[in-house]
């Protein structure tokens, strides 16, 4: 699209009083947010904020993400605030990462290896995990672990019984379709390692996109049962 055409949509867009109101409830908010939340705490009708969202998506302001629910039914849109240029640089130089690691045969490990680097980051390790001391408070330490950094980042995960977390959002999910045995692979290290440096002792598997916008992560007891076996 040229340069000038999105600079008269985002004018356009933002020329609304009450759609600058829905975008700075988007910015605001920590998580993707639907419609109607939006349209709660504006007091609008909710088919005016729709509207408006229309109007900020096709000015790039806002995108969407398509969340799968665990009951049957549409899929729930929710929308975050894009950061214009910075968010399109952001996008591409994961994806030239990505591209490159997956033409190593090397890639997938190294990959792993990133994630569990990340991991370490995002919590840093605790100094007394020790996976053989107390599993239930490992397990228990790690998947609130686990479930936390994943909300953080933006994954919306949805615990699923004892053995089953439901990733219902990717934020990384342009370049993870392209290079999933790079992307996937660092969401797998990530997974591994809070686990591990939280004591717990079960065995994690990452499946992506099991529907076209869910992953599942599933764990293990150790030997490969599930904990309801």
């Amino acid at each position: 699209m040229p340069r000038e055409s999105v600079r008269g949509d985002v004018h356009a867009a933002l020329a609304s009083r009450p759609r600058r109101q829905v975008l700075d409830a988007i910015a605001r908010s920590a998580h993707p947010v639907d419609a109607l939340t939006i349209a709660a705490e504006l007091g609008l009708h909710v088919t005016t904020v729709r509207f408006h969202l229309y109007q900020l998506e096709t000015a790039h302001l806002v995108r969407r993400q398509v969340g799968a629910e665990p009951r049957r039914g549409r899929p729930r849109i929710r929308y975050v605030a894009t950061s214009g240029p910075e968010e399109d640089s952001r996008e591409q130089l994961i994806e030239v990462l990505a591209a490159a690691l997956a033409e190593r045969p090397d890639g997938r490990a190294r990959s792993i290896e990133a994630g569990h680097r990340w991991a370490d980051a995002l919590a840093p390790p605790r100094p007394d995990a020790e996976p053989d001391s107390d599993a239930d408070t490992g397990d228990a330490s790690g998947v609130d672990t686990l479930v936390r950094v994943l909300d953080d980042l933006g994954f919306e995960p949805l615990v699923a019984g004892d053995d089953e977390i439901r990733l219902r959002a990717c934020p990384f999910r342009d370049a993870a379709r392209d290079h999933p045995q790079v992307v996937c692979s660092v969401h797998r290290g990530v997974i591994e390692q809070l686990l591990l440096t939280r004591g717990s002792d079960r065995r994690a598997d990452l499946l992506p996109f099991v529907e076209p916008e869910l992953c599942l992560v599933t764990l293990a007891a150790p030997g490969g049962r599930t904990l309801d076996e």
